[in-house]
């Protein structure tokens, strides 16, 4: 299958690797200094079970698009309208899109920009970019999607390049799942620049987590929304399969770049003021991020 992945940072160029390495066409759309180093070497791909250059096409003109018949949307939220702009004259008729990014509200955004169907997956991978074409996978990988047309094909085609996929009829709580997780930890990694399995052995930081928790929880219901499972066992769960891993806001802010944060407690704390919800953990943890964005990161 021609795949084209735009935005060919970690979660991209993961998904993206696994699914050339399975076989298919892929070309990742990113930065040109990544895309050169790719282009000349491959991807090298670091993983827990395997460590290869697998060859796959990059390129940094959203053109690429064109021919391909799945088109995965990695780009971070603040990016989705520009995304949209950038596929909106490149998207054939019969592609299907999918939104593989943080947040619960970027499908419908693509789909409201570009006027035609877009799906939200949730992503559970622990990855970044070591530099550029490197990628470092630090544990899970899996997908959650809702059934439609082409979730069956879809399933089968990522289970075959080692993706897992589980297709749930509630997706949108799926996504405040992974938007709580988010809560609980992206902020607080970007502030301490820790490692999940440090961070959560700091004094008060189990108690501040239940808060963070706590107001999602009660925003979601506000919202309507059937937040699956144990939540506070899944933010547990984190820390113990992914104990190396930083967050991608502690990544950004490392980097001296913008967060996902408006995306994150910033939109549980937009929608707890327009609900009536008091989220002042949220509020705290969204307010610390956006000082250290102003100060250029956290160096």
């Amino acid at each position: 299958m021609r795949i084209a992945v735009l935005g060919a940072g970690a979660v991209g160029c993961y998904y993206g690797g696994m699914l050339a390495r399975a076989g298919h066409d892929v070309v990742l759309i990113g930065r040109p200094v990544h895309v050169a180093a790719v282009n000349q070497d491959g991807l090298f791909m670091e993983t827990r079970s395997f460590q290869e250059h697998v060859p796959i096409e990059a390129s940094s003109d959203a053109g690429a698009i064109r021919g391909a018949q799945l088109v995965l949307c990695c780009v971070k939220s603040t990016d989705t309208g520009r995304a949209a702009a950038d596929m909106a004259a490149h998207l054939s008729a019969e592609a299907c899109l999918l939104s593989l990014q943080n947040g619960v509200d970027n499908a419908e955004r693509l789909q409201a920009l570009l006027r035609r169907a877009a799906a939200q997956a949730v992503v559970y991978v622990a990855c970044e970019m070591a530099g550029p074409g490197h990628l470092r996978h630090h544990g899970r990988g899996e997908l959650v999607i809702a059934p439609s047309a082409a979730s069956d094909e879809q399933a089968k085609l990522f289970a075959a390049a080692g993706v897992p996929v589980q297709i749930s009829d509630n997706v949108q709580g799926e996504l405040w799942a992974k938007l709580i997780l988010n809560c609980a930890y992206n902020a607080l990694s970007a502030i301490t620049q820790l490692p999940y399995g440090r961070l959560v052995q700091g004094e008060g930081v189990e108690e501040l987590m239940r808060d963070v928790v706590g107001e999602c929880l009660a925003v979601a219901a506000g919202e309507g929304v059937t937040v699956p499972g144990d939540i506070w066992q899944a933010v547990h769960n984190i820390a113990r399969t992914m104990p190396t891993q930083m967050s991608s806001t502690a990544q950004d802010l490392a980097r001296g770049k913008l967060s996902e944060i408006d995306h994150l407690n910033g939109h549980v704390l937009a929608r707890g003021k327009a609900l009536g919800i008091a989220t002042p953990a949220n509020r705290v943890l969204h307010t610390l991020v956006k000082l250290l964005e102003g100060l250029g990161g956290t160096r």
